[in-house]
């Protein structure tokens, strides 16, 4: 026995060692994403190199900063290629080459080393991760590499380029660039998919009126370890809290702004010591095309009177008109112009006169069709500027002068800029982040509480000897006739989704017996598996799909993962034979509890609602290959012995490519009553689609009845009755109490369910009420989007479920 328990000690040990970060890597090395997320570490720890998670599935090979809160990553490799979770890996090939394949083997990234000598891979207390030559010469640095992040004593030259984010919680490459220009002076640049435009340092000056010079050839900047940053430009600044020993890193954040940032270790938080610039609404593009940014005091983007928002999440998509920007819509009779006090938009001048009067700008914009509005400086003569496009906007109490927006008589809108209900304030910083010059900057890295290195340590001891124990029975007892766990585990995990054949599938369904369900694109049976899991199968009816292009589609859905996703364990494609295996959910679907006999309890309405909104937040967003289901309903909701739902059907859904925002349909999908009008208009496909189809769900779930039914006859204009649409009616009286009275809630207990007999919570009630109606909008850029729903519905979880009455 003392033997055994020596061997499982030294095991232990070696597999410890084999799993933590190590210090270098050589030629051979392979590890798979499941096994090992921490790679490398550098010699005091400062840094690790590994795969860093975002989302529910997405990973990228990285290097971040290990005494950070939230494990702030300085450098990606892969940052607009994430890789799959499971089945991923990373190589250091005999031939010198660092590979990260994706699952089905395609090449995410590598290092540009083919047939080169190196042969060791090393992370170093700067961050740089190297390879070298057996004489230690440096062959590849993530340093010539960089992402959106400086990092003291990096090099950044002129053939570097640092680029922001897309956004806050996104790693793919936004519009923000910091780069050495050709004239050889650094610059802040907003480069977005219609234009790009300068404006740090400032555009309305020269290269010597800002302080720099043209007159350099070496174009190389450095950040010391002081926190003091030189240009061969002449530019240079210092860290506020300017000193040796603190950790730091140069960052251009999504929101275009450049920023130095200082580690607090003894609570792992950054503080802004520096940024380039001080007010946000200098930033070009931060608000989008048409968008105005507005110091409310804080930084805000507004659309001006005739525009609305393009995406109500997103204001790097800007404003759209309201009307047709068309010259016959824009003669001298048929527009008018509103003035936007302290307003102007930055370039895009079609005209310009630096001294004339308010009539004459007047008449230039009148007469150019092209022209969207002018800027004029002063009330007697001062300079003009006609509008081609309207990019960079900006109020102002600063701005001399005065925008005037160019707008059909038609439209009715106010004389002044409105802040739009929907306005979004421009948030820079993270939870994380304390502004220059607040007192937790300062805090003492001596105040660092040293109980959690004991709490760590007893944790260990714990561990280890759960371990032990677990162990030790595994050994003693693992041959007395009970089932083998960890030979469970290996089948469940070798058998996570398959190719089935028809054979096997015929006798896990007792030749296809038990039928448990049935719909438009096929009939459900229950089966058992050879391993004792419970299924589903779903034989498919009319498809056509050929073989590749079926295994393409399902092996991608086969690989994603969820709690709110029905899982997918496997296919079957013989001959006309198309079947899908999913796992059985036992209180089977969601409209037989909702419209059945039974009473679903309120507090299970709203569990569905949000879980099902999580599982298509999960499709829309985060998982690797963005999908949209197309044929959300009740049916599809599948709920296990708590309620908890899961998605299923999605089997033959779309697949977008990351970057699509639409997709083409070759034929129409979906179910009549949940399609959104898009189907029958012949629009693009987005995902959109199927949130107007949850839209239809959630207020069927807050009404207990089908609102899907095509029509009834009860809505009366004179003498004759017209044919309106249950959800189009229901729509319409929720709306008129809404817009009656806001505040009053007591329109809600009349739209409810009645058999809930008051069992509810009126802030959910109303939540629900209020994001169903969202979804259903017609006009699809007025739905809110899942992961929005998610964050609404999670700020009234765990309501009570008590009477409302």
């Amino acid at each position: 026995m003392s033997s055994s328990i020596l061997l499982l000690a030294m095991s232990l040990f070696i597999f410890a060692h084999a799993t933590s970060p190590r210090s270098f890597l050589r030629r051979g090395f392979s590890v798979l994403i499941e096994d090992e997320l921490e790679i490398l570490v550098s010699p005091k720890k400062t840094f690790t190199c590994g795969f860093y998670g975002s989302g529910g599935n997405a990973y990228y090979f990285s290097i971040w900063f290990t005494g950070s809160r939230d494990r702030t990553v300085v450098w990606m490799a892969n940052r607009d290629k994430p890789v799959n979770g499971k089945g991923s890996r990373l190589t250091f090939r005999g031939n010198g080459v660092v590979v990260l394949t994706d699952v089905d083997g395609t090449v995410a990234w590598e290092t540009n080393t083919t047939s080169t000598s190196a042969r060791k891979a090393e992370l170093l207390e700067s961050g740089n991760l190297i390879l070298k030559d057996p004489s230690g010469h440096v062959l590849w640095q993530s340093f010539d590499n960089p992402t959106d992040t400086l990092l003291p004593n990096q090099p950044f030259t002129k053939s570097l380029k640092l680029i922001s984010s897309f956004g806050r919680g996104s790693y793919y490459s936004g519009y923000f660039n910091f780069y050495f220009d050709s004239d050889n002076v650094l610059k802040l640049m907003h480069d977005g998919p219609v234009i790009s435009s300068l404006y740090w340092p400032n555009p309305d000056s020269d290269a010597f009126g800002n302080g720099r010079t043209t007159y350099n050839s070496t174009r190389i900047a450095v950040l010391d370890d002081s926190g003091m940053f030189m240009s061969s430009d002449r530019f240079q600044f210092n860290a506020s809290d300017r000193g040796h020993g603190i950790k730091r890193r140069l960052t251009i954040n999504h929101d275009g702004n450049l920023r130095l940032y200082s580690l607090n270790e003894s609570n792992g938080t950054w503080a802004v010591t520096w940024e380039a610039l001080k007010g946000m609404c200098k930033v070009h593009g931060v608000c989008g095309r048409n968008g105005i940014c507005v110091y409310t005091p804080e930084p805000k983007c507004s659309c001006p009177p005739g525009y609305q928002m393009n995406d109500p999440t997103n204001w790097n998509s800007g404003c759209k008109p309201k009307f047709n920007v068309t010259c016959s819509n824009f003669t001298s009779d048929k527009v008018r112009f509103v003035e936007l006090p302290q307003t102007d938009y930055y370039g895009f001048d079609l005209v310009y006169n630096s001294s004339t009067s308010y009539e004459w700008c007047q008449e230039a914009c009148l007469t150019d069709c092209n022209c969207l509005g002018f800027a004029y400086r002063t009330n007697g003569l001062g300079p003009c500027f006609t509008k081609s496009s309207l990019f960079n906007g900006y109020k102002t109490p600063d701005f001399p002068g005065n925008l005037y927006l160019k707008l059909p008589v038609s439209l009715q809108v106010s004389s002044v800029t409105p802040i739009l209900n929907g306005s979004l304030p421009i948030c820079p910083l993270g939870e994380n982040t304390v502004l220059v010059g607040s007192s937790s900057m300062y805090d003492g890295i001596g105040k660092r509480i040293r109980w959690a290195y004991l709490y760590w340590f007893a944790s260990v001891i714990g561990a280890v000897e759960i371990l032990f124990f677990m162990s030790g029975w595994w050994i003693l007892f693992r041959k007395q006739g009970g089932p083998d766990p960890l030979e469970d585990g290996y089948q469940a995990l070798s058998s996570q989704f398959k190719k089935f054949s028809h054979g096997e599938l015929k006798i896990a369904t007792r030749n296809f017996r038990e039928e448990i369900g049935r719909g438009g694109s096929g009939t459900v049976y229950k089966g058992n598996l050879g391993d004792g899991r419970e299924v589903a199968v779903k034989r498919l009816g009319d498809v056509h799909h050929g073989e590749d292009f079926f295994w393409a589609e399902v092996s991608t859905i086969g690989k994603i993962n969820h709690m709110n996703l029905a899982r997918m364990w496997g296919f079957c494609a013989e001959g006309r034979n198309r079947l899908l295996v999913y796992e059985f959910v036992k209180n089977q679907s969601l409209d037989r509890h909702l419209f059945g006999p039974n009473l679903l309890r309120w507090k299970d309405r709203f569990r569905i609602s949000l879980g099902t909104a999580k599982g298509l937040a999960y499709l829309h967003h985060e998982c690797l290959e963005w999908i949209i289901h197309c044929d959300v309903k009740p049916e599809n909701i599948l709920l296990d012995p708590d309620f908890e739902p899961k998605i299923a059907d999605f089997g033959l859904a779309k697949l977008l490519q990351r970057g699509n925002a639409t997709s083409d349909f070759s034929m129409i999908r979906g179910t009549k009553g949940y399609m959104a009008p898009e189907w029958a208009l012949n629009l693009p496909i987005t995902a959109k689609v199927d949130v107007f189809s949850y839209g239809v769900m959630v207020l069927e779930m807050v009404r207990g009845i089908r609102l899907s039914n095509w029509a009834i006859m009860d809505v009366v204009e004179g003498e004759e009755e017209v044919e309106e649409a249950q959800l189009t009616k229901f729509v319409r009286v929720v709306r008129r109490n809404i817009q009656f009275d806001p505040e009053d809630n007591t329109w809600i207990e009349k739209v409810l369910d009645p058999r809930l007999r008051g069992q509810y919570s009126k802030r959910q009630a109303r939540a629900l009420v209020e994001v169903g109606i969202a979804c259903v909008e017609e006009d699809r850029t007025k739905r809110p989007t899942m992961d929005n729903i998610v964050d609404v519905l999670l700020k009234c979880d765990n309501e009570p479920n008590v009477p409302a009455r």
